[in-house]
């Protein structure tokens, strides 16, 4: 079964500094349909204004992941990282027994575009950690890269979640399957353009919600960035 679930239903958090899109509930946005989806608990669709950001904050028992889309993220945490994080990186931070952090938009007349996404761990009270890589374009180019997962590896970050995270882009003929176990639940979210998921039609910041379903077909890409989620039920 595949649902949709359209970006102009989203949540929506204009602090003027920061205009957020919330896909689950989260903050002052609460919606009872849309709590999570499998271990998935939050994606935000972040827009941070020139210079301003997030001020020091914490958190415990959560896996979060940075995907910027444009612009540069910076960030400081109380482990001692001082990073910046520019579009084709992918941050994680595992919060564990309990990490405070701050993100700022540095850059003069340039707003940060990026999703912050928080998946439920699948062990609590571990030692809070922190990892950044480079996901060169050509690796997403016509396919799915395997991006975040609980082995890790080489240009993958590591997450002690029972997930894995894949990102993509596509165009024209360019197509990808991604076998999933149908006990299992995905999450396809379109960053930007236009894609097929199974034959059914995403516009940008659409999201396909799946369960019992073997396969994910992705077709049709027009200038398309896609992220796929294989989830814990």
């Amino acid at each position: 079964m595949l649902t949709i679930r359209p970006s102009n239903e989203r949540g929506l958090a204009d602090h003027g500094w920061l205009k957020s899109r919330h896909s689950f509930s989260f903050a002052d946005y609460y919606d009872p349909r849309h709590m999570g989806w499998g271990n998935l608990r939050v994606i935000n669709e972040d827009r941070i204004a020139p210079g301003t950001g997030f001020g020091t904050h914490g958190h415990r028992d959560m896996e979060i992941i940075s995907y910027v889309l444009s612009g540069n993220l910076a960030h400081k945490d109380s482990m001692g990282n001082v990073k910046g994080i520019p579009p084709g990186d992918v941050q994680r931070m595992s919060a564990g027994t309990g990490v405070r952090h701050s993100e700022f938009n540095h850059a003069e007349g340039q707003t940060t575009h990026f999703l912050q996404i928080w998946i439920e761990p699948n062990e609590v009270g571990v030692p809070p950690g922190y990892e950044q890589i480079t996901v060169p374009e050509d690796l997403k180019r016509g396919r799915l890269r395997l991006v975040a997962s609980p082995e890790g590896g080489e240009g993958v970050v590591s997450i002690h979640a029972d997930a894995r995270m894949y990102a993509g882009l596509f165009n024209g003929a360019e197509h990808a399957e991604l076998r999933i176990d149908p006990a299992r639940k995905a999450y396809v979210h379109l960053v930007r353009g236009e894609l097929k998921v199974n034959g059914t039609a995403l516009k940008e910041g659409d999201a396909a919600l799946l369960k019992d379903e073997s396969d994910i077909q992705l077709t049709d890409g027009k200038d398309a960035e896609v992220l796929v989620f294989d989830l814990q039920a």
